[in-house]
């Protein structure tokens, strides 16, 4: 049996491991929305399952999008994929490490743990020569998961408003320091520019060294230069999927004390005006 004791494993480690009984991998992969690149790649690691994030592992009924689903929803679309209690998984993207982070959040907000990203995902798979194999469409054995929400994990738009006035907290904002700073439109039409009062930029691209994470002393000294070290931090993004990775990267630092403004600017930036 495999348990994961890391948050991020790499191309190497899982390779070793591809044989481990008990092991499921998930290909979270996206489009990006900042991007007009429609084309997405064909391959898979060998045995991947399709985490579904934009509709299978969303309310797809709220007023915004990739909005965390409800205990049962995740629970049922879990089990559909064969998950089971017992399972370790690894998670990855097309793009490196991108919405792979959001899938290993919201598994660790219904009390996953036994799952990490793969730092690099396809791309350094890829690079490494590892197997791949052609996408297809598989059904899989119903799994036994269970998964108890813990609402600590996300933050909603009345959360917000009270944290952003309390200097024991700190927002920072995975998004381009460029749309942070309203230089840029927004991706989404008709969302108006900006940020949420108080908070700071940390585009997650600053986070990585190519498709991996930094290592964690440089990590370290980012989180601290923006004086987040013993404050409970929230990370916002556009809609809630790369504040994951900022989540991400505070978790390898062993910082626990975090969230995830669910809504992210999608939200704050449609329910306020400018003077807000």
């Amino acid at each position: 049996m495999l348990f994961i004791k890391s948050p991020i494993v790499s191309v190497e480690w899982l390779n070793q491991n591809l044989e481990a009984s008990n092991l499921i991998i998930l290909d979270a992969s996206i489009k990006k929305v900042t991007s007009d690149d429609i084309q997405q790649t064909s391959k898979q690691i060998p045995s991947a399952r399709y985490f579904d994030i934009k509709h299978r592992f969303s309310n797809t009924a709220a007023p915004f999008p990739n909005t965390v689903s409800s205990q049962k929803q995740f629970i049922n679309e879990s089990r559909y994929l064969g998950i089971n209690n017992a399972s370790a998984i690894v998670v990855y993207d097309d793009k490196g490490i991108y919405s792979s982070a959001r899938a290993w959040y919201l598994f660790k907000a219904f009390g996953f743990n036994n799952i990490a990203v793969l730092d690099g995902g396809l791309p350094d798979w890829e690079k490494a020569r590892f197997k791949t194999e052609d996408k297809t469409e598989r059904e899989f054995s119903l799994g036994d998961f269970i998964g108890i929400y813990n609402p600590d994990y996300f933050k909603f738009f009345n959360d917000i408003i009270s944290i952003s006035n309390n200097p024991d907290c700190l927002i920072l904002d995975a998004r381009s320091s460029d749309r942070f700073n309203g230089l840029v439109d927004e991706p989404r039409k008709g969302l108006r520019s900006g940020h949420i009062p108080n908070s700071l930029s940390l585009p997650f691209g600053s986070l990585l060294n190519g498709n991996c994470l930094k290592p964690k002393e440089e990590l370290k000294s980012i989180f601290q230069e923006l004086n987040a070290v013993n404050k409970k931090l929230v990370f916002s993004c556009g809609s809630g999927i790369t504040a994951c990775i900022l989540a991400l990267a505070a978790n390898v630092l062993d910082n626990d004390n975090i969230s995830v403004y669910d809504g992210s600017w999608t939200e704050y930036g449609t329910l306020t005006n400018e003077n807000n």
